[in-house]
């Protein structure tokens, strides 16, 4: 007979998922008995941490990824890191371990009292298997369901004293063998019929969203443009989790603003919106004015069926955003209006002293790799970043979609393990560092050569920017003297420089790309927002 244990691994070992992701306690102690040997277990020293590092694997490796936490006080550390792994449509199988069986009602210590519903509505599925035996089939329809579109985390409490119960092997063989697909491309009589719009509308638009890049429709969205002539704008940055364009491509035009009104009058003039991969729209703060232009008409394609019912205008097509993009191209003829006028490329910053983010970022944009892996969590510099650097390849931009803090440093972390062979940047505010810090030590246990870049600032700059336009006066809390994140790095190893001028900063960033170790360089600059 076989044990759950080991139907489980060999589950694991079929799908590819034997990288594990966990910060482990007593009741998961059973399940990590006599480790398998060609499985990595990546530990991180808080459940938060955890799931960060699991997001950024997940995206960066396209694979559904197992989470390991503890128990009800492991899901609830971990819980705002699963809201962003729900927003950024990270495929993540979450397991938890749970009392043994006979303690359950007795709700002895470390019960998880209602364990399927503690992680909703953050989560597509959640499950409690009945007998220990059903344990292979609940991980396997979790795996099947996360990696299924829209993707997103799933979650199955696991009791402790399941995993020396025996399955019988043909049921556990048939659950290990089945494979479950699920992308569709639109109907053709569907296409076609966009196809004839787009060709015939005057003035037509593409707003490209990060599932364009998660789907595997880069390419097909540049051609797509191309042919057609489409000037292309990213969905609003608050919501970007990817990039969907080139952003130094001759029809880019930039990015969106997040809020009603702004983003109707950025697309005045436009009679046809075609949105590929994005919500319609991530919207924040609110700012009210038309949804549309007057006379303009709005098409989404979305492998999304929420993204779909919950957009409050236009048309939606629910299929996958790389298939349906690579059917219109073909269905499309080449447009004779002109091609959009060519995006000029970021102009030269003065030097200021102390220097501002927004100089920070050209730098990082001088001595960057084509390669390079850029994520992101700056909120007072995300669209300075956005317009310095014009990042072009596909897969190389992370973002937490959900806007919660605590992704940028352990997501890095996990898209380097997922992209051992490409340098991996992590740009940072020093008051967003404070909420995955000790990913810097999983950074150096697992030799993850991240180049972490913080801006210190000194301050909540995104806070005072959304004070301001609330018009909130004397709020609390907002200032952050004297937090010192190269030295708390340098406490969990990793080595850091002090860069406060253009070529200090040039040479930091040049020495840290060059290592083979994670490095910090840690650089003073203006407070406020940056956003060129």
């Amino acid at each position: 007979m076989l044990t759950v244990r080991e139907a489980t691994f060999e589950l694991f070992r079929e799908r590819g998922m034997t990288t594990i992701f966990g910060n482990p306690g007593s009741t998961e102690l059973p399940m990590l008995r006599d480790f398998p040997s060609d499985f990595r277990y990546v530990l991180g020293l808080q459940e938060a941490v955890v799931v960060g590092m699991a997001d950024g694997f997940a995206q960066a490796s396209g694979r559904t990824t197992v989470v390991n936490l503890h128990t009800a006080p492991g899901v609830g550390n971990a819980m705002g890191a699963i809201f962003n792994a729900q927003a950024n449509h990270s495929p993540l199988l979450v397991t938890a371990g749970q009392q043994t069986r006979a303690q359950i009602t007795l709700q002895a210590n470390l019960t998880n009292r209602d364990a399927t519903r503690m992680p909703h509505p953050l989560v597509k599925w959640s499950y409690e298997p009945p007998r220990a035996e059903d344990v292979p089939l609940a991980l396997a329809h979790g795996a099947h369901l996360a990696g299924l579109a829209p993707r997103g985390p799933v979650f199955v409490s696991l009791p402790m004293d399941d995993w020396e119960a025996e399955v019988d092997p043909g049921d556990a063989g048939a659950a290990i063998a089945r494979r479950v697909t699920g992308r569709a491309v639109a109907d053709p009589e569907t296409v076609a019929s966009l196809a004839a719009r787009l060709d015939a509308a005057a003035n037509p638009v593409l707003v490209a969203g990060p599932d364009i890049d998660a789907s595997g429709g880069w390419e097909a969205a540049v051609a797509l443009a191309e042919r057609q002539r489409l000037p292309v704008w990213a969905s609003p940055a608050t919501g970007g989790a990817r990039l969907g364009f080139p952003e130094n491509h001759p029809n880019f035009r930039g990015v969106l603003p997040p809020a009603i009104g702004p983003v109707g009058q950025t697309l005045e003039g436009h009679d046809l919106i075609l949105v590929a991969g994005s919500s319609v729209f991530p919207y924040y703060p609110y700012i009210p004015g038309p949804l549309l232009p007057h006379g303009a008409e709005l098409v989404a394609i979305t492998s999304d069926p929420d993204e779909a019912v919950r957009a409050p205008m236009g048309e939606a097509i629910i299929a996958d955003v790389a298939l349906t993009l690579a059917a219109l191209l073909e269905a499309v003829p080449e447009s004779g209006r002109p091609a959009p006028e060519p995006n000029p490329g970021p102009g030269e910053l003065p030097e200021t002293d102390p220097i501002n983010a927004s100089t920070v970022h050209t730098v990082l944009g001088a001595v960057l790799p084509e390669d390079a892996i850029v994520v992101l969590e700056s909120p007072s510099s995300t669209l300075a970043l956005r317009n310095q650097l014009r990042l072009s390849r596909p897969g190389s931009y992370y973002f937490s979609a959900g806007g919660g803090l605590g992704f940028g440093l352990p997501a890095a972390v996990g898209v380097q393990l997922a992209q051992p062979d490409r340098p991996v940047v992590c740009v940072l505010g020093e008051g967003s560092a404070q909420y995955g810090i000790t990913a810097f030590w999983s950074a150096v246990a697992y030799r993850a050569p991240v180049t972490f870049l913080v801006l210190q600032n000194q301050e909540y700059a995104i806070l005072k920017w959304f004070a301001e336009m609330e018009g909130v006066a004397g709020a609390p809390g907002l200032d952050l003297p004297e937090l010192d994140v190269a030295a708390v790095a340098e406490g969990y190893g990793v080595r850091a420089r002090r860069a406060g001028d253009r070529e200090a900063v040039r040479g930091a960033l040049q020495a840290a790309l060059a290592s083979s170790a994670p490095e910090l360089v840690e650089v003073p600059v203006a407070p406020g927002m940056s956003l060129f």
